[in-house]
């Protein structure tokens, strides 16, 4: 990095962080307003969003465009600045029913703002052990809706705490490998990687919900689609810290799959997870997919898009995820 870059990147943080040190108190006071609206969707609505507002960074609402593309209306509440409100909340709602906060929050997974959005999901969280039917009710609702990968990845948190305290649901994320949107396909990955992470859940770190998240990426792994691609290698990157062996032999099988069919879409993956591997096996699997690039146009590979075309093939409603190319990059 040239010293005028690093001086253009210094400028910035520093400007990142006199805007949330000016604007914390604000943030604070917001979560606490919110605490005693709780009775009253409406008024809380309208509150969230006018706190917001004072809080928008039109610098950070800019950046957030550029990264996802599609992400619909932002204001630009840096992360710190909601943590803060989202923390001033919990402690004021500690008592709360947790009815009460659902029908909030309800609220909020309505409206197209997406900071309100995300900080409905982030609540979701909260009440999923308590009122675990209609949380997950409200979350499936969202990921029907996700539009774009900031929410999809937001909501990966609270299914995949939703999946560890209730091992019916890892049925529904697997059915989920054969949805014909981008971004239900992208929540498999991202759950899958969110796993090891919720520690305050019984069998986060556990062998068998390793062997859960492969066989999702099994079913996963060739789709076209960068946005999943992205996934899965984050998903094979996080499942390293529940069962290291078990991914590497994930990562050799499906590279030797890779290099044989000459599959772009597999070896990007499998390229971009092998970091966290053993660096021997990491400089095998990169020479072994030497030369191997995704190629514009291509279709998906996975074993998910294949049954969506025996489907198809067999007189079934047309599947859009089973006939789709996709227009990507060459690597």
């Amino acid at each position: 990095m040239s010293p005028a870059t690093t001086a253009t990147t210094s400028a910035i943080t520093a400007a990142s962080n006199r805007f949330v040190a000016e604007h914390m108190a604000r943030a604070t006071a917001l979560g606490a307003q919110l605490a005693d609206l709780v009775h009253d969707p409406d008024a809380f609505v309208a509150a969230v969003q006018h706190g917001f507002e004072t809080l928008a960074d039109p610098v950070y609402a800019e950046g957030s465009r550029s990264i996802a593309p599609g992400l619909g209306p932002v204001l630009g509440v840096r992360l710190p600045l909601m943590e803060a409100v989202h923390k001033a909340f919990k402690r004021g709602t500690r008592k709360t029913s947790p009815s009460l906060l659902l029908d909030v929050m309800d609220r909020l997974l309505r409206e197209e703002l997406r900071e309100i959005r995300w900080f409905g999901i982030w609540n979701l969280g909260r009440v999923l052990p308590t009122d675990p039917e209609r949380t997950w009710q409200l979350l499936r609702r969202a990921a029907g809706e996700a539009d774009e990968w900031i929410t999809v990845d937001t909501l990966a948190h609270p299914y995949g705490e939703g999946i560890l305290l209730d091992a019916r649901r890892w049925a529904e994320l697997e059915q989920l490998v054969y949805s014909p949107s981008r971004w239900e396909r992208r929540l498999v990955g991202s759950t899958v990687a969110s796993l090891p992470f919720a520690r305050s859940v019984p069998g986060a770190r556990e062998p068998a919900t390793a062997a859960r998240g492969l066989a999702c990426i099994r079913l996963l792994i060739g789709d076209a689609e960068p946005d999943v691609q992205k996934a899965l290698s984050w998903a094979l990157r996080s499942l390293v810290l529940v069962d290291r062996p078990a991914v590497v032999l994930f990562a050799e099988a499906e590279a030797e799959t890779a290099r044989a069919t000459e599959d772009g879409h597999r070896a990007w993956v499998i390229r971009d997870s092998v970091s966290k591997l053993p660096a021997e096996t990491a400089a095998s699997i990169e020479t072994s997919l030497d030369g191997i690039r995704r190629r514009p146009g291509a279709p998906s590979t996975s074993r998910a898009a294949a049954t969506a075309a025996a489907f198809f093939a067999a007189g079934a409603p047309a599947h859009p995820a089973a006939r789709a190319t996709h227009a990507i990059p060459e690597d």
